[in-house]
């Protein structure tokens, strides 16, 4: 049988006990375990998103829930997708621009995005 891992950041499970409450946390990442996300009914891409025909799935798929068919599923991280935390990073970066003097992706590191954008500019101009 594979090791249960973390739907969100795949850190192992085998130190927490069995079954998995709904008050059990990931002890890295602490998001919700007894989660649509980390059941083996948990279709990413089905329209109710769970495969299991009784279980009338929760909205909040990653969130702790009372589901009576909850089974975990040692295959529910999946490493080439993003975390919540890495999609809210790139979406403020996209919103408000890459603070840490850092280029986003594909930028180039000699131009400023700054100077680039004149309505920035003035807006800056009127600040200082």
């Amino acid at each position: 049988m594979a090791e249960l891992r973390c739907w969100n950041c795949g850190a192992s499970l085998a130190a927490l006990p069995r079954p998995i409450t709904r008050h059990m946390n990931c002890p890295e990442c602490f998001e919700d375990l007894h989660c649509c996300r980390l059941c083996r009914h948990y279709l990413a891409d089905g329209v109710s998103s769970c495969d299991h025909e009784r279980a009338e799935p929760p909205v909040h798929k990653e969130g702790a829930n009372f589901c009576d068919y909850f089974r975990p599923n040692p295959d529910a991280y999946e490493p080439t997708s993003e975390s919540r935390h890495a999609r809210a990073k790139a979406n403020l970066d996209a919103l408000f621009g890459n603070d840490q003097g850092e280029p986003n992706e594909g930028e180039d590191k000699a131009v400023d995005p700054i100077e680039q954008d004149p309505a920035r500019r003035r807006l800056d101009d009127l600040f200082r």
